[in-house]
């Protein structure tokens, strides 16, 4: 396309995909051959240009223009002064059009809207059009944004300011929005009173747009470009340079609260609520106590809730109390408003500071003062469990009593609860969580085989608040070990020192005859899963104040005996990691005579390399230091502190140290090392090739989240592959286990019309050996136009539709979906359908469990007319068990106004009982459900019901039917139903029995008769000839008739001979027994005698044959009766060029035997092959 800038605006066009995808080009050259692309492309104001989009996404998707204009004012005017737009430049794209304003210093720039008014808005405006105003350039994230339709009319700007519009593709735009003007700059003036015990001072960050604030007070204005501090004063005029001070400019306010050891002044902490009220205010209240008072803060309106230091409030209310403690510390609790919290103590100075959003309002709270009193709570242990409260602080004086008067036991430093009944503990502190801590202690002693009880206990609700420590204390015989097995997520070393990130900090301990060892320091999440540790040892979990509870999972077990101090079983992980590991006491010594011992389970194909950081070897009385690496099943290698270690090995391995007899006065034994693990494996290379077939594309996906898993099309990793059909690609795969990645499959069967499609046999390709995956399944997806359907059939003959009682269990299953994915139904072979007939697009999913092992063909589709219905089954009941039939998408409702039709055909001497074991019926919105049964050949229905009428429980069906169901459009609820077909034999009775032996008889008689007669006639037979005239022609098998039989000549002969006169014996004939479903619904009457026509018409002997428009092999489709869908076609048996061999050729034309129809041609004209049974022939 040629696009021409208008003079002052710049153009840039620009994608943000890779030049690969996407790229914009600009066209020159001769005959434009020449092309120059780029990514981004800036545009010539008034010079033509003629550009060139080459992109693979759609383009109003990719590309982005943005046409920038500078406004250059002075101290009274601007240029332009009517801003005016190009409106039609580049309209297929998304569109920012971008106003920069340069104005003197104090000059403001008054933008005038034309037309409907702006309205601010955090929200894209609906109409495509959205406008934004930034301060300037810099600041372009903190901009405010406008929608058109509001009161806004007005907007004053300064210098560097930068308003912008974002226009929707092909969206129009006014080439005229506003006009511009400018002058000099009016600040705002306040008024304020600000008493005696307040302090405000206001101030702005510097590197804002200036903005001076000057107090009036006298002839001389007192000015400050940044910070004014203010107290004291009396209706001040307060004057800013800039419009908008509140959004430059914040405000703290200080007041100061006195209190005695009984009570405040103020008595709550308020302020002018008016005052700097549009501005972002911070009020904050020093609060003075005297020595051994407690001050408290009520809050009664909804309370508060403390909040950590990375969260913030969302409504903008933020509390900040800090308090001044005994060791001149400061502790700061930070809370939000709607909390639980209403009540707050704290003994020292204490400041409260709110800060409060613009335009919002102060709610004050109470300030009280009481000498400082104690706190009592209710302590009921769990049983078997020990609490300890131990001091941590010297001062302030407190302590700690248990009982009430005059039984009451105080202690200072620490009290023991044994008794799981209530105890009441008393604090002469009002706040003890800051001076003492709790230990929660439970003792389990474990036999040779089991434990007591569980480790890890509930959530315990004792001193919430406290410092806590939760220990158990483990005890097995001496020659075992006990077993600590973590849960999935492991735990991770840690220095002695640290704390975990979660609070949350762990410490095994086993008990030596020497003292206690620390096996190590934990936290959540790690590679570490076990931990044996002999006889005695102790588990503890320490927990900070106000923290909630949440211990691992961890489980005790008796373990094996052992000769070491302990085992440690370590998962490394995958991919590229270094894990650091502590020897037990680190930084302190190693036992003497001691050995540890590390499992470590190396992920398959990585590496790893072992790192010793930090160490120090002892003085050896006795044996010396030992390193031991043992793989499995392999020689055990010994090294020493100082050795190189192993490096770029692969397998799990264990590493044992031994420590020797150490001299006491010099440094001992101690080790930090590193396990690092890096990736060994290759990738696994393949190249797809899929110009070998038509339609076919492969997609890979991983089903599990692994990071270590790289995947490749191309040499560019992606998390998902799909290779298109009639390419090649390189597909890469590193670290990816056949569980991670699925691969499918998917071919397009496209058919235009039904002369030019013939059917198709659903068969797997033989995919690329070097795909490292199998194929999880095989989808075909058909592409058919509307007034074509799409008939399915099994290649063994039939198949069946899996539903509750009929389960499909064998290797191969069939899901058929709608093109939305909507599915009809899951199937597998050998069942009750014989086809099924489609009128939409579907796929077909193939699912199974090697695709390797199957073989054959999995469907067979064909394609054939337009049908009503959008779904027919042709089913075949068996007689061995109940049939299910269930509507599609079943246990789903069927969508909105669609039909289904099962042609249900019953074997010879079988009925059906149908029962409807399972309907839901929707609340119909329009229309109405319908379920209905029809035997075929018959226009009457046998049963018809709608949602609204009450279903029958069964329905016995004496041959073969119809079962035709609709849905309507629903307001709420589902159609779906589950019909059961049950086959029940039938029995002739003995009359009729004796009926057709009789007849059987009389006809032995006529054909004797008969037989006499035709000798009789072949003496004297001559050449006839026939003249069959314009119109209908009567054969015997023709069931279709144009007219009724009051004005219809099937009653009359255009020729009778003589010899015929006995043809009324087969009235009650077998043969006629024999026929009667055959004949049911074919009109017939008495034979009468031939009188000839009334105007014979002459007949030329020389030509023998007829003229063409006088006699038709057929009858034409419009002239016969068309009964209602599904319709029975005529077949070779009906046509007039066939005669079926078991015919006698004799004047009746007798049928010599009952088996099997036989046609034989008798013209010698070449026929087409019988086309297939299909539901338009129905």
């Amino acid at each position: 396309m040629k696009v021409r800038p208008d003079r002052g605006s710049n153009v840039t066009v620009s994608t943000g995909l890779p030049m690969d995808q996407c790229a914009v080009c600009t066209v020159s050259g001769v005959n434009d051959t020449q092309t120059s692309c780029h990514s981004s492309l800036s545009l010539v104001p008034e010079k033509e240009v003629t550009l060139l989009f080459k992109c693979s996404q759609p383009l109003d998707q990719a590309y982005t223009v943005i046409v920038t204009r500078t406004i250059e004012c002075t101290k009274d005017t601007c240029s332009p002064t009517t801003v005016e737009i190009q409106p039609s430049i580049l309209t297929e794209f998304a569109r920012t059009f971008t106003w920069e304003f340069k104005a003197p210093e104090k000059t403001a720039v008054s933008v005038n809207i034309l037309g409907d008014g702006l309205m601010e808005t955090s929200q894209p405006c609906t109409n495509g059009f959205q406008f934004s105003v930034a301060t300037s350039k810099a600041n372009s994230k903190d901009q405010t944004r406008y929608c058109r339709g509001g009161s806004v009319t007005r907007l004053d700007l300064l210098n560097e300011a930068v308003m912008s519009l974002q226009v929707n593709p092909k969206a129009q735009v006014e080439s005229v929005l506003f006009q511009v003007s400018a002058g000099p700059l009016k600040g705002r003036t306040m008024v304020i009173t600000i008493d005696s015990s307040t302090t405000v001072v206001v101030s702005r960050d510097p590197v804002e747009p200036a903005c001076d604030v000057c107090s009036v007070d006298g002839p001389t204005p007192n000015c400050s470009p940044t910070e004014k501090t203010l107290t004291n004063v009396e209706k001040l005029s307060l004057e800013f340079s800039c419009q908008n001070p509140q959004d430059m400019y914040r405000v703290k306010i200080r007041k100061k609260i006195e209190c005695t050891t009984s009570s405040c002044t103020p008595s709550a902490g308020e302020a002018d609520p008016n005052l700097f009220k549009d501005f972002n205010r911070s009020l904050i209240w020093h609060i003075s106590v005297p020595e051994k008072t407690v001050l408290s803060l009520d809050f009664p309106d909804n309370g508060l809730k403390e909040i950590s230091g990375a969260e913030n409030c969302q409504d903008g209310y933020q509390y900040s109390v800090s308090t001044t403690k005994s060791d001149r510390n400061i502790r700061t609790n930070r809370y939000c408003k709607s909390g639980t919290v209403s009540d707050l103590d704290f003994l020292g100075a204490t400041a409260v500071t709110v800060e409060v959003p613009r335009g919002g309002d102060l709610t004050a709270f109470g300030v009280r003062a009481a000498p400082r009193g104690g706190r009592t709570m209710s302590v009921t242990p769990d049983p078997n469990t020990i609490v300890i409260i131990s001091r941590v602080t010297s001062v302030p004086d407190c302590s700690v009593c248990v009982n009430a008067p005059p039984n009451q036991k105080c202690n200072s430093k620490s009290l023991k609860i044994t008794d799981p009944r209530s105890t009441l503990v008393e604090f002469t502190c009002p706040r003890p969580q800051d001076i003492f801590s709790v230990e929660i202690n439970r003792q389990i002693d474990c036999t040779a085989t089991s434990c007591s009880g569980n480790i890890v206990q509930a959530e315990s609700t004792l001193f919430p608040d406290f410092n806590r420590t939760f220990t158990w204390d483990l005890k097995v015989v001496s020659t075992r070990t006990f077993q600590l097995d973590f849960p999935e997520t492991g735990m991770q070393q840690i220095p002695k020192e640290k704390t975990c990130p979660n609070e949350h900090t762990y410490s095994v301990i086993t008990y030596l005859r020497t003292g206690p060892g620390v096996i190590g320091t934990f936290c959540k999440g790690g590679p570490v899963t076990t931990i044996l540790a002999r006889y005695k040892g102790r588990v503890s979990l320490l927990v900070p104040a106000n923290r909630k509870l949440d211990p691992v999972d961890f489980k005790l077990d008796v373990g094996p005996e052992t000769s070491m101090l302990a085992i440690v079983k370590v998962n490394l992980p995958r991919g590229l990691s270094d894990t650091d590991f502590f020897i037990a006491n680190y930084p302190d010594d190693f036992p003497d005579n001691q050995q540890m011992q590390w499992d470590f389970t190396v992920p398959v194909m990585h590496n790893y390399t072992m790192r010793f950081r930090e160490q120090t070897a002892p003085v050896c009385l006795h044996n010396a230091v030992e390193v031991a690496y043992q793989k499995e099943d392999k020689k055990v290698t010994k090294l020493t502190l100082t050795d190189r270690q192993p490096e770029h090995q692969q397998g799990n391995f264990s590493m044992v140290l031994k420590n020797c007899e150490t001299n006491k006065t010099h440094q001992g034994l101690t080790l930090k090392y590193t396990v690092s693990v890096m990736r060994s494996g290759h990738p696994v290379l393949c190249t797809v090739d899929l110009t070998k077939w038509q339609g076919v594309s492969l997609q890979i996906q991983k089903v599990v989240s692994d990071p270590f898993c790289e995947m490749s099309i191309n040499s560019k990793v992606s998390e998902k592959i799909n290779v298109s059909a009639g390419t090649k690609a390189s597909l890469s795969f590193l670290d990816c286990r056949n569980e991670e990645v699925q691969l499918t499959a998917s071919e397009v069967i496209g058919c235009q019309n039904v002369a030019s499609c013939s059917m198709t046999l659903l068969t797997v390709p033989q995919l690329d050996s070097c795909l490292p995956m199998s194929l999880s399944s095989f989808t075909w997806h058909f592409s058919v136009p509307e007034d074509i359907t799409v008939d399915l059939m099994s290649p063994t003959g039939s198949f069946q539709q899996s539903l509750p009682g009929q389960e499909c269990n064998q290797d191969v299953s069939l899901n058929v979906a709608e093109e939305d994915g909507v599915s009809l139904g899951d199937f597998c072979f050998n069942g009750i359908i014989q086809k099924v007939q489609v009128h939409t697009n579907v796929s077909v999913t193939a699912t199974a469990r090697d695709f390797s092992k199957t073989s054959g063909p999995f469907l067979n589709a064909s394609f054939s007319q337009h049908i009503t219905e959008t779904i027919i089954y042709t089913v075949s009941p068996m007689e061995a068990s109940p049939n299910l039939l269930a509507t599609p998408s079943w246990p789903q409702g069927m969508r909105p106004l669609t039909t289904v039709s099962w042609i249900v055909s019953l074997p010879s001497q079988y009925q059906a009982e149908i029962q409807f074991v399972n309907v839901s019926q929707p609340k119909c919105g329009e229309y109405h459900t319908d379920i209905s049964v029809k035997m075929l050949g018959s226009g009457e229905e046998m049963i018809s019901r709608r949602e609204d009428e009450q279903m029958v429980d069964k329905l016995v069906v004496p041959q073969s039917f119809y079962l035709n169901m609709s849905n309507c459009l629903p307001d709420e609820g589902q159609f779906g139903v589950v019909t059961k077909v049950v086959l029940q034999k039938t029995f002739i009775p003995l009359p009729m029995i004796l009926g057709i032996l009789g007849a059987i008889l009389l006809l032995l008689i006529v054909l004797g008769v008969v037989c006499f007669i035709r000798r009789k006639k072949k003496q004297k037979m001559s050449k006839e000839s026939m003249f069959i005239s314009k119109g209908d022609i009567f054969r015997p098998s023709d069931r279709h008739f144009i007219k009724t039989q009051s004005d219809n000549d099937s009653h009359i002969y255009t020729s009778v001979d003589e010899t015929m006169v006995y043809s009324h014996l087969l009235v009650d004939s077998g043969y006629t027994d024999g026929m009667q479903d055959l004949n049911r619904g074919i009109q017939v009457d008495s034979y009468q005698t031939f009188t000839g026509p009334t105007k014979l018409p002459a007949v030329d002997e020389t030509n023998a044959e007829p003229e063409m428009d006088q006699y038709r092999m057929f009858l034409d489709p419009s002239d016969t009766f068309i009964p209602s869908r599904p319709r029975t076609p005529i077949e070779r048996q009906d046509s007039l060029g066939f005669q079926d061999s078991r015919m006698v050729d004799n004047e009746l034309y007798t049928f010599k035997s009952t088996g099997e129809i036989n046609t034989i041609q008798l013209s010698s004209f070449n026929l087409e092959p019988q086309p297939p049974i299909t539901e338009e022939s129905l």
